[in-house]
């Protein structure tokens, strides 16, 4: 698969020209709505001719009532068939509302979810480069944008092209003298149409890159409230969101500028149709040459020939803005993920290696790698320490594993087929995983801790007594159980966003407890029990080896037959069946906790000061 990773901020400046091809993508969803769309251009072709028939009654009505010569009985009629088209207009107006509207709607429900779905698709490192408030301004003021310009976008393109073209036919069967005369300001018209509808373009696309911005001050402010109350920093994210505020307001002044000189002209060129008309026209009622009732009817279709006028301007603006969010909107859905499923994925050897480095080496950039050539074999039912210093490559190494950062090929190997030779899915599903950042969803404590088998807990919350008893098991593994007991709702607490309302430590536990309740063959333990006391991170390991002891007897939630745990702490891995220590992407060692410690190397230097550092705190105590 051909591997393209986009940096949208380097395509956001593209010239309006050709801007139109962007709708190309917006086919297949017409395609789709096509029927309700015809149905709904067909009502609306049935109100322009109604509306184009009023005047020629009013025409007729006016005529008899200057020859002098009428009753009450000759103008019931015309007023009847006026009150008559009037209910069609009515009656027509609510259905291609309906049917045009409706269909726009559902085009934007349809795009939002397409563009949802393939955002869940991308690589980590996309949502490294691309802000989340772009993001979120792209899958709602840009889809805003495009769900207006399919919908009263297209109304105004035919509406005002039905209308014109019947307007200006009648106009010059009526009185083409009067009719030449009085359209001379429409090319004008037409000129500032072309030239407003470029500058309209660029000005709209500088308002959204504006909104969103501003959106991602505003995301990146509450994502991180605590570090922002906790260092008082409130006044510098509200300068920074007046900031962007202001460039988003100044962008959007500009547009409304625009449409401030362009409507107005738009007008002044309309009334100019209507004096000259005045003049031309009821010079030739005077000499006869016209009726009174024709000179009426010709007002009245100038005056409907203004809306045309004004909606092709409003078209513009609109096809233009739908145009340039469609633009950001094709960026993103052009993107194609970093690391996806091969289109043929290899079957899984059993009789093979589980985990294998055959000389892996990865680097984030090409300037300085942070693997260097590691090799390394798993076998199925170890447990495997890993200890390093701060970015020697720990979490990089299960990133590789799992595939969130892509290994070269012939690098890592599970169950003997190279990841990259795996279904995405099945891969990561072998894998139960507690990262660094313990991220919890703004839900129930118990929901969190289901996350890995939400499929079980059903549509409407039913109980489930086989799942209660593993989210049990789970609870009481990661030691989390006690503190459930200060909740007021205990598992069913809600917790803020992002785990709002939990401490470090009780964050990591539900995430512990989730990694233990998923059906996975290996559990890694990413550095999970940094903000975890001594005596509960024991609890929780002890519980493990006595699991590993007696795997038979085990509960399901507990029987990960390998374990990968990276620590900082060399009491959470003096249980391991085997130790990597990582230096700068190399293994500096490997071996058994009892043949580190007899090597006196970094392994052995890190536990006694560790020791050092605790008998020091017990004695402070004492």
């Amino acid at each position: 698969m051909p591997i393209l990773l986009v940096d949208m901020k380097s395509t956001r400046r593209a010239s309006p020209r050709g801007v139109l091809s962007n709708y190309t993508s917006l086919i297949p969803y017409l395609y789709r709505y096509r029927f309700q769309y015809a149905a709904g251009f067909i009502c609306l072709i049935i109100v322009d001719a109604a509306q184009v028939i009023i005047p020629l009654l009013l025409q007729y009505a006016i005529d008899v009532i200057a020859d002098g010569g009428f009753t009450a009985g000759t103008l019931i009629k015309p007023a009847a068939a006026m009150v008559l088209l009037m209910t069609v207009i009515s009656g027509g107006r609510f259905l291609w509302r309906y049917f045009i509207h409706g269909s726009a709607r559902r085009i934007e429900t349809a795009m939002r979810a397409a563009l949802f779905d393939h955002l869940l698709t991308l690589s980590y490192d996309f949502f490294q480069k691309n802000k989340i408030g772009d993001l979120i301004s792209r899958s709602t003021n840009d889809l805003d944008a495009v769900r207006t310009a399919a919908g009263m976008g297209l109304v105004a393109l035919v509406d005002g092209t039905v209308m014109a073209l019947s307007i200006l036919v009648i106009i010059f069967v009526n009185d083409a003298h009067s009719a030449a005369f009085a359209i001379i300001p429409l090319p004008l018209i037409t000129i500032l149409i072309l030239f407003f509808g470029n500058l309209v373009g660029r000005r709209f696309q500088k308002a959204q890159e504006a909104y969103s911005a501003m959106s991602g001050v505003v995301q990146e402010t509450f994502a991180g409230i605590r570090v922002v109350k906790s260092f008082v920093k409130e006044w510098h994210f509200l300068r920074k969101f007046a900031d962007t505020n202001d460039e988003y307001r100044a962008a959007n002044m500009a547009l409304v500028k625009l449409y401030g000189a362009f409507f107005p002209l738009i007008g002044f060129f309309s009334g100019l149709t209507s004096i000259i008309l005045l003049l031309v026209g009821g010079i030739r009622v005077v000499h006869g040459a016209m009726t009174p009732g024709q000179l009426t009817a010709l007002f009245r279709y100038f005056q409907m020939l203004i809306w045309p006028l004004m909606g092709a301007g409003f078209m513009v603006n609109l096809i233009q803005r739908g145009a340039v969010s469609l633009g950001r909107i094709n960026e993103v859905m052009r993107t194609q993920p970093l690391i996806a499923s091969p289109a043929r994925p290899k079957q899984p050897d059993s009789r093979a290696p589980l985990i294998e480095f055959r000389d892996l080496s990865f680097a984030y950039d090409e300037k300085k790698p942070v693997l260097d050539h590691i090799t390394l074999t798993l076998e199925h039912g170890t447990w495997l320490g890993v200890l390093g210093r701060t970015g020697s490559g720990k979490s990089t190494l299960i990133k590789t594993l799992v595939r969130m950062a892509e290994p070269p090929a012939n690098a890592v190997f599970v169950k003997g087929v190279d990841v990259r030779e795996w279904d995405l899915k099945e891969l990561r599903r072998l894998f139960a995983v507690t990262p660094q950042d313990s991220y919890l969803f703004s839900d129930s404590i118990r929901r969190n801790i289901a996350y890995g088998r939400e499929e079980e807990q059903g549509v409407h919350g039913e109980r489930n007594s086989a799942l209660d008893a593993d989210i049990d098991n789970a609870v009481s593994l990661s030691a989390i159980g006690a503190d459930l007991a200060n909740f007021t709702d205990g598992l069913h607490t809600v917790i803020g966003e992002r785990g709002l309302t939990l401490s470090g430590g009780q964050k990591q536990r539900v995430s512990i407890a989730r990694a233990f309740l998923k059906d996975g063959e290996v559990l890694i333990l990413d550095d999970a029990l940094s903000a975890v006391d001594a005596e509960t991170e024991r609890k929780i390991l002890s519980r493990l080896l006595e699991t590993k002891r007696d795997a038979a007897s085990a509960p399901r939630v507990t029987r990960h037959a390998t374990v990968i745990i990276i620590s900082h702490r060399v009491s959470t891995l003096c249980n391991a069946d085997k130790v990597l220590v990582l230096d700068n992407g190399r293994i500096a060692e490997y071996g058994t906790p009892a043949e580190l410690i007899a090597r006196n190397g970094f392994y052995a230097k890190t536990a006694a000061l560790q020791q050092l550092e605790q008998r020091t705190v017990l004695q402070g105590s004492a």
